[in-house]
This record gives structure tokens, C-alpha cells and sequence, in this order.
């Protein structure tokens, strides 16, 4: 698949604003600074679509970003930041909440962690919700460029043992490199059923 067309569509703060029409829907979750942006702005060649922020935790909304007129990006709110108070944090894992659970068109979610580091109470509370609810999920190891390439394997393998996953729901990412591209991709067009 290629990304022809990618454009921003609206962000919603509030869950009585989240779409459902139809499209499908492939949504990306992680800790704040995982790198959602960078992905999303990796897979549709377009540097400027999501908007990186240099202050983590401050992307509060679920943004949309309609893909070659077919089916969305949906970018969640980051979590793992209490710097502007608990009561933001429940808003903001109840938008998540409310989104994964509400969105009819939901096909995958891509749940981002940096393989250079294990997982966060956050990131396993999230995969315990994502498998309690029989949401289906894939696992971006993200910043795969900033260790060496023999250590890759044996970083997932750990972050799969900590999480109680197989190492075949991982997905090997880079911003930088453009690595996984092709597999999310090439994942996207199979469930759309190109």
C-alpha cells in the first residue's frame, strides 16, 4: 500500500464528539513521547501531519487523519504524564477509554512502546484492557535505530516476557530509518482487504 493522501480531520476532547461513521479506523496509543506522532507522520510521508510536542503529555485530544480517502489515523492521547494534575490524567484515560470502547470502526491498535525500555505500569494496564476487551492490538517497538541491530531481537524478547505476549505481535519501528513501514502497511491493506 501506498499513502497517497493524508490530511488532518478534526481532534475531539470530549467522548459525545468521537466519530463513528463507518470508516475504518486504525488507532495509535502509548506513553507520552513514545513517538505517535513520528510514526504516523513516517507511514504517510508527511513531516508536518501529527504534530510532535516537545512537552510530554500534551497532546489531550483524540486527533483524526483521513488516509488516501478510505479509512483514518486516530491518534490518542499520550499517557503517563501527572504534571497537569490527576484530574487530566482520568480525562484523559477515560477519552481513551471511550474512544476504544465506542468506536464501531475500530480495526486495529497499534500500541506504541520504546524498545529501550521495559514496559510501565501504564503500558501493561493498557494491554490487560486492550485483552480484556478483545480489542485487537499490534505491539510498534519504536526507536529501534537508537540500539544496535543485534541487540533488537533480544529487546523485544524481553519486553514480550514482561508483557506475557508472542514476539510475532511486534512490529520493529524507526522514525528515522522508515523501518516497519512496509509491515504496518502492508497490515493496514490486508485488513481493509486489498
Amino acid at each position: 500500500m501506498i499513502i497517497k493522501k493524508a490530511i488532518y480531520r478534526i481532534s475531539v476532547a470530549n467522548k459525545r464528539d468521537i466519530l463513528n461513521d463507518n470508516v475504518p479506523e486504525f488507532a495509535f496509543v502509548g506513553r507520552s513521547n513514545v513517538g505517535k506522532s513520528s510514526i504516523i507522520n513516517m507511514l504517510t510521508n508527511n513531516k508536518g501531519l501529527a504534530k510532535a510536542s516537545s512537552t510530554p503529555g500534551k497532546t489531550r485530544l483524540v486527533n483524526y487523519f483521513d488516509i488516501n480517502d478510505n479509512f483514518r489515523f486516530v491518534d490518542l492521547p499520550g499517557y503517563g504524564y501527572a504534571k497537569v494534575g490527576k484530574g487530566h490524567l482520568d480525562v484523559w484515560s477515560g477519552l481513551i477509554g471511550e474512544y476504544l470502547q465506542n468506536s464501531e470502526s475500530l480495526l486495529t491498535v497499534f500500541v506504541l512502546l520504546d524498545i529501550r525500555h521495559l514496559p510501565t505500569v501504564l503500558d501493561k494496564q493498557m494491554i490487560e484492557y486492550l485483552v480484556y476487551n478483545n480489542l485487537p492490538f499490534k505491539i510498534l517497538a519504536t526507536k529501534c535505530d537508537k540500539i544496535a541491530k543485534t541487540k533488537v531481537n533480544s529487546y523485544i524478547a524481553q519486553i514480550a516476557k514482561e508483557l506475557n505476549l508472542r514476539e510475532e505481535i511486534f512490529i520493529r519501528t524507526s522514525s528515522v530509518t522508515g523501518e516497519g513501514k512496509e509491515k504496518i502497511l502492508s497490515y493496514i491493506d490486508n485488513l481493509l482487504g486489498n
